[in-house]
């Protein structure tokens, strides 16, 4: 039984950096929403209680009985998680001076108490909040203060149970990640045995026992999600696997052909399918970006569904879906950042039941695993592309002819990454072509021509990224090429935007 740590996410942005925080601890977590804590689970060892974007008095805020955990297993809360712990058994909540936001420094803190051994004097911790604990319930003791927030940190006197003010999750907390070790290795006892190859061997044999001898059909998209996905379900079942390869017209540059040399390579049984006539038609018009997605996202399933009929006896669908892309897709307040073509289950019509082995995984987990598998480098070093292509690089209405120029404009950049030795160290790179066009001049003539934009990231688990900060000289030299061989194309422009507040991709 593989034990874990539960975390109960009340909506806060960062609840995935709790997660890769605590998978980073060598130590299995799993994130449900706060009113979902699973009855009777006797692997989990501890819970933590994430921010939210509401206030505890609020009408509308997401509140749950604690008493189905208080006393039960050990219990962090963490900004509102910590607000609302204090608020339910009696405490006050109340609005601060002015929003506290940004870097501070425990100026006081219980050195005894063990959710800060080994820490720092003055350690630096980060504040996200416009409410603050003003009094504490009776038997909880401060055990933390700021200069500005008295009840930095807190834990309920004789009970496994603290409160922070501040997010530990955070790169900007200098010592967050030694304060969630010791919570989660020093007080809930976790054995640290979450690893790639505990993952391989787990999952191999889950995937024995769930699907048997059934039939298993595999979306492929050449990236590494769903090429990991396919080389675990090779291992588990072997021959009783299919995987399809779709070409949507929308790949980069000579992406088909690589792709499916590949798959030969690592010996799957691969089918290619070029249905990029079927997609450019159903997306000629379109512009807006959630229309685009939906529009790939069913067609990938039309296809399916139609191979799936050749394969009579098949009875799942496998898809390379990772944590990252159900979180972005569909956060328990209900906003939805973006859709992905592989997320939120399929037709009923498909007769075909869903498979997704490393739904549970960060990308970086993804590539460990690759490797635990023995899959080559230029395979689990590929940057991530998204499932819809190209089709969300270009701004505006899709067709043949941007795509063409797209894929050259992209092929040059993402070449001379390579060619510089940069490629390794950028997470995401890409060109998006974009709906304007400028003036310029080539010879002695005036040029009225598409304008581009790269963009190149740098990030760990694709939650948050920063661009990257290429060389000046590379830059121009891959300005320059495109300029000069991509036709249709007068200017370049980089993309300097971090994550949040944008996202990786344009659309």
């Amino acid at each position: 039984m593989q034990e874990k740590i539960l975390i109960l996410d009340f909506g806060s942005q960062t609840t995935q950096l709790i997660g890769r925080r605590v998978r980073e601890l060598d130590t299995f977590c799993e994130i449900v929403p706060y009113n979902k804590f699973p009855k009777n689970d006797p692997s989990v060892i501890g819970v933590i209680l994430s921010g939210s974007p509401y206030s505890v008095y609020d009408e509308s805020a997401f509140k749950m009985d604690l008493s189905e955990i208080r006393g039960k297993y050990p219990i962090l809360g963490i900004c509102y998680g910590a607000q609302f712990m204090a608020y339910a058994n009696g405490g006050k909540v109340e609005p601060a001076g002015s929003r506290e936001y940004g870097r501070a420094n425990l100026a006081k803190f219980d050195k005894e108490n063990p959710l800060f051994k080994g820490f720092d004097e003055n350690s630096q911790v980060w504040m996200s909040h416009g409410d603050t604990i003003t009094t504490l319930p009776a038997g909880f003791k401060i055990i933390a203060s700021t200069d500005k927030v008295q009840n930095a940190a807190y834990q309920a006197e004789g009970e496994k149970l603290w409160g922070v003010q501040f997010h530990p999750e955070v790169f900007h907390s200098t010592q967050g990640t030694q304060l969630l070790k010791n919570f989660v290795v020093g007080v809930c006892g976790s054995k640290q045995d979450w690893s790639p190859a505990s993952f391989v061997e787990s999952t191999v044999e889950e995937l024995k026992k769930e699907l048997g001898n059934d039939r298993v059909i595999l979306g492929l998209s050449g990236g590494v999600d769903s090429s990991v996905c396919a080389v675990l379900l090779n291992k588990a079942i072997g021959k009783n696997l299919t995987c399809i390869f779709v070409d949507h017209g929308m790949l980069r540059k000579n992406e088909f052909k690589n792709v499916m040399h590949d798959y030969e390579c690592l010996g799957l049984n691969v089918i290619g399918v070029d249905a990029s006539e079927k997609f450019f038609k159903e997306l000629e018009g379109v512009t807006e970006p959630e229309r685009k997605r939906k529009i790939i996202g069913k067609g990938f399933v039309d296809v399916f569904d139609t191979e799936a009929k050749k394969i009579t006896d098949a009875k799942w669908l496998a898809q390379g879906t990772i944590y990252p892309d159900r979180i972005e897709s569909l956060s328990i307040t209900g906003m939805v950042i973006k859709s992905h073509h592989n997320v939120g289950g399929l037709p009923e019509e498909m007769n075909l039941k869903l498979c997704e082995p490393l739904k549970w995984l960060f990308k970086d987990e993804v590539r460990r695993v690759g490797r635990q598998l023995g899959m080559p480098d230029h395979l689990i070093n590929r940057h991530p592309f998204p499932g819809p292509g190209l089709a969300v690089r270009i701004l505006g209405d899709i067709t043949r002819e941007k795509v063409q120029v797209l894929q050259e404009a992209d092929d040059i950049f993402i070449q001379g990454l390579r060619d510089w030795g940069l490629y390794d160290q950028v997470w995401q790179a890409g060109v998006i072509l974009l709906p304007i066009k400028s003036v310029g001049v080539m010879g002695d003539e005036r040029t009225y021509e598409r304008a581009v934009a790269l963009r190149a990231v740098t990030s760990t688990d694709a939650m948050t990224a920063d661009w990257a900060h290429l060389p000046y000289d590379f830059m121009a030299k891959v300005s320059n090429d495109i300029i000069n061989k991509v036709k249709g194309v007068n200017r370049v422009c980089y993309d300097i935007s971090s994550k949040p507040p944008a996202t990786i991709e344009w659309e």
